[in-house]
């Protein structure tokens, strides 16, 4: 099979992937007594209404089906790190079908809990929120307006009555002196929703909260048709931790099969930042919890993981042992210890911005190169920051003079070097700086977690300080199935001449 053929029978692939998901999603949904909440939301409101203002998922060609038999993925396997291993499902609340024609159904709840992973991706229907029950600051503010508060102010607490859900007529049946109950244990959540290392599981409290309640008690003054992914952060400020969230987001849409880019609630009171408008494009909208006023009522809620949970941040202090490749390969030879899930992700952030996914860096004039050097500023964070970022390279205007220096006058083929001051930069320039760059360098840092959306192609160069020898680039480099390059420093201070040399040993593996 040459080239051609393969690409176009990949694109045929992914075509038919698409169409068998969204037939399966619809009978999915439709077919059991668990999701009988679709027959009353087809009586209630047209499919074409609800979904007039939600993004499609792009065409992706690193995507691989996310519906996938639990016997096919092997625990600890690379697709149960990064993809679909939340295989066990686990009911808390059942709907009857017959009475959910009526209207009468009642809410339901499941999980689907991760082994590998030890963490749950959790969705419901009839769940009902009061935000005045939360106890929090608003959230959504700008940042100015909020310096000085306290973290514990941002973070949620639940109060009775803040998550409901409605139960079925067979539960709160007349005579049985029932009006509310718990919805999951104690147990329950040490089993599938574990607190783990984490001071504050949020999300885990708030399914913990969730109670059930009869149908006289369930009242909403408003609804929300679409399905909505409920979403609680921590350290919302830093591109890392918030790549976390992204892709908790991200894989949490995709294993529930939702047929279209949910919208989002925020439910914390951070204030907003610019990684916010990240979460908007990949995602249909974006509310924060207590803008909310009265009860309101959701059809299909999504409970997203924390960050925290995901293989991205595990890997930081356990081995996990995959190595990134095409999506093509592995549709061909699959693999336990391969993965192109991260490839995947990096073109839904691309995608989500408007770049071109399918651009191949064949296509670029090989005479003409991107440098990125990544640069680290000072820059607002959060309301309880400073404005300085602390110093990974303590020399680093002096690398950026000499590496000027080195691209001006090289003679092999032409270098553009890139100065990335990505903390004053829109979100949509910092991705488009790194899908056209052939080689991104930079001190260990957040920004460099911008390597995720790098083209297959783009080698890395990590200047590490001696202080922080940690191994957050070196693995996504390696799960995504880049080149990547480190120099390792005794202190801060990097000899410009052994950076220029680095770059020039690249440069020439690049034939320039």
């Amino acid at each position: 099979m040459n080239i051609m053929s393969s690409k176009t029978f990949l694109i045929l692939f992914l075509v038919n992937s698409f169409s068998i998901y969204f037939l399966f999603h619809a009978q999915h949904r439709s077919g059991s007594t668990d999701d009988s909440l679709s027959t009353e939301n087809r009586s209630r409101q047209p499919q074409n209404r609800r979904r007039r203002h939600l993004k499609p998922w792009p065409i992706l060609p690193s995507y691989l089906p996310w519906s996938q038999e639990a016997a096919a993925i092997p625990l600890r396997s690379c697709e149960a790190y990064f993809g679909n291993g939340f295989t066990r499902r686990v009911d808390f609340l059942s709907s009857s079908s017959s009475s959910a024609v009526e209207g009468e159904g009642g809410g339901w709840f499941r999980c689907f809990y991760s082994e590998t992973l030890r963490s749950s991706i959790c969705e419901g229907g009839r769940l009902r929120m009061v935000a005045q029950r939360i106890e929090m600051s608003r959230g959504g503010e700008k940042l100015e307006d909020v310096i000085g508060r306290r973290e514990e102010e941002e973070l949620p607490v639940f109060n009775d009555g803040a998550f409901e859900i409605e139960g079925s007529g067979r539960e709160f049946g007349l005579g049985r002196g029932i009006s509310r109950r718990s919805m999951v244990t104690g147990d329950d959540l040490d089993r599938y929703v574990p607190a783990g290392d984490v001071s504050r599981h949020t999300m885990r409290e708030l399914i913990g909260s969730i109670h059930v309640v009869g149908a006289a008690e369930f009242r909403c003054d408003q609804w929300v048709e679409e399905s909505t992914l409920l979403v609680t952060r921590f350290e919302y400020a830093n591109l890392f931790h918030t790549v976390t969230d992204w892709y908790s987001a991200y894989a949490s849409s995709r294993v529930t099969g939702l047929p279209y880019r949910p919208r989002l609630v925020f439910v914390d009171g951070h204030c907003s930042t610019q990684l916010e408008d990240t979460w908007r494009a990949l995602f249909s909208g974006l509310r924060y919890a207590k803008n909310f006023s009265g009860s309101v009522c959701f059809r299909h809620a999504i409970f997203s993981p924390l960050g925290y949970e995901t293989a991205l941040f595990k890997g930081l202090t356990k081995e996990i042992n995959c190595s990134g490749a095409s999506a093509l390969h592995l549709w061909r030879n699959p693999d336990d210890q391969k993965t192109a899930r991260l490839s995947e992700f990096g073109e839904m952030i691309r995608a989500a911005f408007g770049s071109s996914v399918h651009k191949q860096r064949l296509e670029k004039p090989v005479s003409a190169h991107n440098v990125l050097f990544v640069r680290r500023e000072d820059y607002l964070a959060h309301p309880r920051h400073g404005g300085k970022v602390q110093p990974r390279l303590s020399n680093e205007q002096e690398i950026f003079y000499s590496l000027q220096s080195w691209t001006a006058n090289h003679l092999g083929c032409k270098i553009n070097l890139v100065n990335g001051l990505f903390a004053h930069m829109p979100m949509k320039e910092q991705v488009r700086a790194i899908q056209d760059a052939s080689v991104i360098i930079g001190a260990h840092g957040a920004g460099l977690t911008h390597i995720v959306s790098a083209m297959p192609k783009t080698v890395i160069l990590e200047i590490i300080s001696k202080e922080y020898r940690r191994p957050h680039f070196a693995l996504i480099a390696q799960w995504k199935g880049l080149e990547y390059h480190a120099i390792n420093l005794s202190g801060s201070y990097a000899i410009p001449s052994v950076v220029v040399g680095g770059l020039s040993s690249i440069m020439k593996s690049l034939g320039c």
